[in-house]
């Protein structure tokens, strides 16, 4: 189960105090508001029965419950329940033996950064689009004292709820269904901040590099990961319409472009940790997601471009320091 109370009391008297104790109040009443709400929090109400001390976040696929834990009737009626949840987008997750396989195997990213950034024993962490939150509980594996994360998508908040839920164990951290543009200014606050598959969506990814810088305590890291295109020069791609089939995607620029842009707005000892082709082993459809995914997005005569003709999707990882 996640505490929200620990989190009010472990940032009293600072700049995030207030408005996280208000947008904890507000987040039921957000959520409640979408029309699906009803149906998922059947689904809530459902999975409330299994409860489990059981839980592995240092996992590649987070383990809550052990299999032994539960009948053959009531693992087909839990994973029912869950899939009343779908789409799964991150993930996997091994609940009481069932296996979410979701669309996005989450453990690849997390496995390509987690030996390259600063340790977080004992931090306190945002993650910017955290989804339904599974990198997040991977953060509370490697040490985390609490983390905070945000993600407009509703359900990606019931699927973490639906999760958390189930251990009686405290987990320490939370998700708000609120977007950046919801933060308040100049919180100078979090030891680390996340923003992994954000900028891309954003019209001025400038101005998201700052919000960022702004929610950093000095001498706090940034884990940037977006996507970019090949070459050395600080070029950028605009897509025309749409890229890799989606419509909200601004601008990809080249990793030195990237660390050029994170330079002027004030970071230092910035660093690209690794860029990656994403694979079809990494994003797909499956039981768990069965919307189109990666195969679809791609040129089917040429899965090095995507289906409009642009690259197709690499990703890098940078981190980046706010300086004290």
């Amino acid at each position: 189960m996640n505490h929200p109370d620990s989190f009010l009391v472990s940032v009293k008297g600072t700049s995030l105090h207030p408005w996280l104790k208000e947008q904890l109040a507000l987040a039921g009443q957000i959520c409640s508001e979408h029309g699906d709400y009803p149906r998922w929090n059947q689904a809530l109400e459902q999975l409330s029965v299994y409860k489990t001390d059981h839980i592995d976040l240092s996992l590649a696929s987070i383990q809550i419950g052990d299999k032994s834990q539960t009948s053959n009737d009531q693992k087909q009626q839990l994973k029912q329940y869950l899939l009343n949840l779908s789409p799964w987008r991150k993930g996997p997750f091994n609940v009481f033996g069932i296996k979410i396989d979701s669309e996005w195997r989450s453990d690849k990213k997390w496995q390509r950064l987690c030996d390259n950034i600063s340790p977080l024993k004992g931090r306190h962490v945002l993650d910017i689009g955290c989804g339904n939150g599974y990198h997040m509980l991977r953060m509370l594996g490697a040490g985390a004292e609490w983390v905070l994360g945000i993600d407009p998508n509703v359900l990606f908040n019931i699927q973490f709820n639906a999760l958390s839920q189930i251990s009686t164990e405290i987990i320490n951290a939370n998700i708000l269904p609120v977007g950046i543009d919801q933060l308040p200014d100049n919180l100078n606050y979090f030891d680390t901040v996340f923003s992994m598959g954000v900028l891309y969506h954003r019209r001025s990814p400038i101005d998201h590099l700052y919000k960022l810088f702004s929610c950093l305590r000095p001498g706090g890291e940034l884990v940037l990961e977006t996507l970019v295109i090949d070459g050395p020069d600080d070029q950028l791609l605009l897509p025309e319409s749409r890229y890799a089939k989606m419509r909200n995607v601004w601008f990809i620029p080249t990793a030195q472009a990237l660390k050029s842009w994170l330079h002027r707005c004030g970071y230092s000892n910035i660093s690209v940790i690794d860029v990656s082709t994403t694979r079809l082993d990494e994003q797909r459809s499956t039981e768990w997601m069965r919307f189109e995914s990666l195969s679809d997005f791609l040129d089917p005569d040429d899965q090095s471009k995507t289906i409009e003709g642009y690259p197709a999707p690499v990703r890098a990882i940078l981190v980046a320091q706010r300086p004290c």
